[in-house]
């Protein structure tokens, strides 16, 4: 076959090689079932490379933002502050206690929450501030935790595509009061599935491993604090299975390496991009002073009077997997219902309709890249 007609997909997950061997060790070792040695291995992981007080895996992102609304005790009309262009999870976690999503605007540069526009959005019923770290660059974190210690609310830093990404030196999801992850396969670091919480505040460290546990006090037999355990509170059944947790610990080991890879083939688009950019057909993402991102996703803002759909066709044409990305919630037919809007959304509406992700993934070749910018460049130019 020609290899200008070979496929590209967007995402293509990445196996370390130790995966299906640690998978082999844990049924050797007679422990499929969660929170096995392999889930010891990751929770210490979790905690030596971000500080966290806690870190719990879970069987995924939207399991461990579960948790979070649990832990606060979110209670029917309580207020939640979040961007309006995030994944459904976002809001899904806090809808389910009967919460109330704000969705608050974005700002142009990173696409994330705008943290000038939070505290006008804060009312008696607000409880918490949900910044959401859009391919994996950090919020302005500093501005939303004073605002947050200034009211009396919670941060939950929903870090989905943050892991291996840093705020001024600290690692995403270890600066709130709680942080999500996500392992899901379309993520940096992969276990199919999964996700994890980490648990920052030290007074609900207790409280997680008893929601996690199905609202069981299991944690603290098994380490010999309790003589039996017994039901405790609400909770449900959040930990994933030890297999899950082996492939997780097979990615972990190599997460430094596959973050410098990714970088290698983000900093690659970026060069690439440049004159494109210089000629307004499109902008590229802009990384704040501060911020260390992980390359989770390279995504470029097409210009106004480009048609973002002929673009997609033109690579679909191609056999290259580029896509757009969320759907507002706000827009959405559960994001009426659910949720409200504080103030126009303008940004958010205007940069979501622009975006495009490009094929990014560990082993996508420079070939392959020269591939996707020249499609993209004979689309726009």
């Amino acid at each position: 076959m020609n290899k200008t007609n070979c496929h590209i997909p967007f995402n293509w997950p990445h196996m370390t090689g130790k995966e299906l061997y640690y998978i082999a060790e844990a049924h050797f070792n007679g422990s499929l079932a969660g929170d096995g040695p392999f889930t010891k291995r990751c929770h210490g992981w979790l905690e030596e490379r971000t500080g966290c007080n806690k870190g719990l895996l879970t069987h995924s992102c939207t399991a461990a933002l579960e948790m979070a609304a649990l832990l606060l005790d979110i209670q029917p009309g309580d207020e939640i502050i979040m961007p309006s262009y995030t994944f459904v999870s976002t809001a899904n976690a806090f809808v389910l206690r009967d919460g109330v999503p704000v969705f608050v605007d974005i700002r142009e540069d990173t696409l994330n929450l705008d943290e000038r526009l939070i505290e006008s959005a804060i009312t008696p019923r607000t409880r918490a501030i949900v910044p959401v770290h859009y391919a994996g660059v950090a919020c302005e974190m500093d501005t939303i935790m004073a605002i947050a210690r200034q009211h009396g609310l919670k941060v939950i830093e929903d870090a989905a595509q943050g892991v291996m990404s840093t705020y001024k030196g600290r690692a995403l999801g270890s600066i709130g009061d709680l942080g999500a992850y996500s392992f899901h396969e379309t993520k940096n670091v992969i276990s199919g599935e999964g996700g994890a919480l980490l648990v920052n505040d030290p007074d609900l460290v207790l409280r997680a491993e008893i929601i996690r546990e199905k609202g069981t006090d299991r944690s603290r037999f098994f380490r010999g604090e309790v003589d039996k355990y017994t039901w405790q509170e609400v909770g449900s059944s959040f930990l994933p299975g030890e297999l899950i947790a082996a492939f997780l610990w097979a990615q972990l080991e190599e997460a430094d390496r596959i973050t410098e890879e990714r970088l290698a083939s983000w900093q690659r688009y970026h060069s690439l991009l440049e004159s494109l950019e210089a000629k307004d057909f499109l902008r590229r993402p802009i990384i704040p002073a501060g911020c260390q991102h992980n390359a989770h996703m390279y995504y470029v803002l097409l210009s106004p009077k480009i048609d973002r759909q002929k673009v997609l066709d033109k690579f679909k044409r191609n056999n290259i997997g580029s896509v757009f990305h969320y759907v507002s919630l706000h827009s959405s037919p559960a994001g009426t219902r659910y949720g409200r809007t504080h103030g126009d959304l303008d940004v958010t509406v205007r940069q979501s309709e622009r975006l495009i992700r490009l094929p990014l993934w560990v082993g996508l070749s420079m070939e392959q890249q020269d591939r996707v910018v020249k499609v993209l460049y004979n689309a726009v130019a």
